[in-house]
């Protein structure tokens, strides 16, 4: 289905009443992760369901070796920029390391700064049945909230790296009661990351939130990605379950080099880019 023109009223802004529906109607739920003003300009126009607004910025934008670094600060920033560009799409703020492990006052606050100084319209934190009680009272608090299970960066050095998780009995049967205990807890949605195919399915049929993945296949509810990565713009590594749909890195480094020999050889700029005196002015300013 074609979203609205940019520009079209019949454009709104994305709920999660209108997730909950979309799986219900068995539709796909497209989420994109950026961090910036003009990439979520682009997003929105292209019509996407939701922006995640991912601690991954830390990564992305910054050159961080993990998501751990990340402040609240940051995160604000980032949400800032993505919410002033989204007019249609539903923008989800990552809570960072440290800003709900805390305790539940923390988390509350923490939300509610996303929200109100960021603009996200709901926000996603990590962890499992532990986290259940957070979840629960970030919205009884009314803030909407995104659960995330599976690989989750923030403890990653804890789980031995990323790797992909419930691909044993055990751990899948905790992937699944993590999952139960977050929809119970009053999640709106669930974000599953690199977890097997099936297992994902199967967490899915057992919701009755929405459930979107990175890297859990494709029989689920929706699919995230990082727009940096699926336009090449991210080389420093490209996980497996990403699909490059341009390489704008390559594209980029050819007009930077072109940019760079114009100015060398004196070809940029042209008398179109440039601004031009009239000669009376000029021969009073020099007194001829």
């Amino acid at each position: 289905m074609t979203s609205p023109d940019i520009k079209s009223p019949e454009r709104k802004k994305i709920t999660p009443m209108d997730l909950l529906a979309k799986k219900q109607r068995g539709e796909k739920i497209v989420r994109i992760t950026c961090y910036d003003y003009p990439m979520a300009l682009l997003a929105d126009r292209a019509g996407v369901d939701a922006i995640l607004v991912g601690d991954s910025c830390g990564m992305v934008m910054a050159g961080l070796k993990s998501t751990v670094p990340v402040s609240m600060d940051e995160m604000i920033y980032h949400c800032k920029a993505v919410s002033r560009a989204a007019q249609y799409a539903m923008v989800i703020g990552d809570l960072p390391f440290l800003s709900y492990q805390t305790d539940i006052r923390d988390a509350i606050y923490n939300a509610g700064r996303l929200v109100k100084e960021g603009g996200a319209d709901v926000v996603k934190l990590e962890g499992g049945q532990d986290f259940a009680p957070t979840v629960r009272a970030i919205a009884r608090a009314g803030i909407p909230v995104v659960g995330h299970i599976g690989i989750t960066p923030q403890s990653a050095a804890m789980a031995g790296g990323f790797k992909v998780q419930g691909t044993d009995v055990a751990t899948a049967r905790r992937l699944i009661d993590d999952a139960k205990a977050l929809q119970d807890a009053g999640a709106f949605m669930l974000t599953l990351e690199g977890a097997p195919d099936r297992l994902a399915e199967v967490i899915c049929k057992e919701l009755a939130i929405p459930v979107t993945t990175m890297g859990a296949g494709p029989n689920t509810d929706g699919q995230t990605i990082n727009m940096y990565d699926i336009l090449g713009l991210f080389e420093k590594f490209t996980p497996k379950f990403v699909k490059k749909y341009a390489n704008l890195a390559e594209v980029i480094v050819q007009a930077l080099q072109q940019y760079k020999q114009e100015v060398e050889q004196g070809v940029y700029p042209g008398p179109e880019h440039t601004y031009h005196m009239k000669d009376e002015v000029l021969k009073e300013i020099l007194g001829q």
